[in-house]
């Protein structure tokens, strides 16, 4: 299962630390190459995590993504 966290910056200039997993990918890199091609479609959405929150993150609203070593502080 990969796993990571993305700091968002969003259109309005808000931040957030979003979690992000998909069971069925075995790589960090294959997971931000979805993210990144979710995120660029017309309709594109994100099901992510906000510390215990479920939060629908849409592409046409996102500025930037952040992807650190580390991952970003939650």
């Amino acid at each position: 299962m990969a796993t990571t966290v993305l700091r968002v910056r969003l259109i309005g200039g808000d931040r957030m630390d979003i979690t992000y997993e998909r069971p069925e990918l075995s790589s960090e890199e294959d997971l931000i190459e979805q993210v990144i091609t979710t995120l660029a479609e017309d309709s594109g959405a994100l099901h992510c995590k906000h510390g215990d929150r479920l939060v629908v993150l849409y592409g046409r609203g996102v500025a930037a993504v952040e992807v650190a070593p580390r991952g970003a502080v939650l």
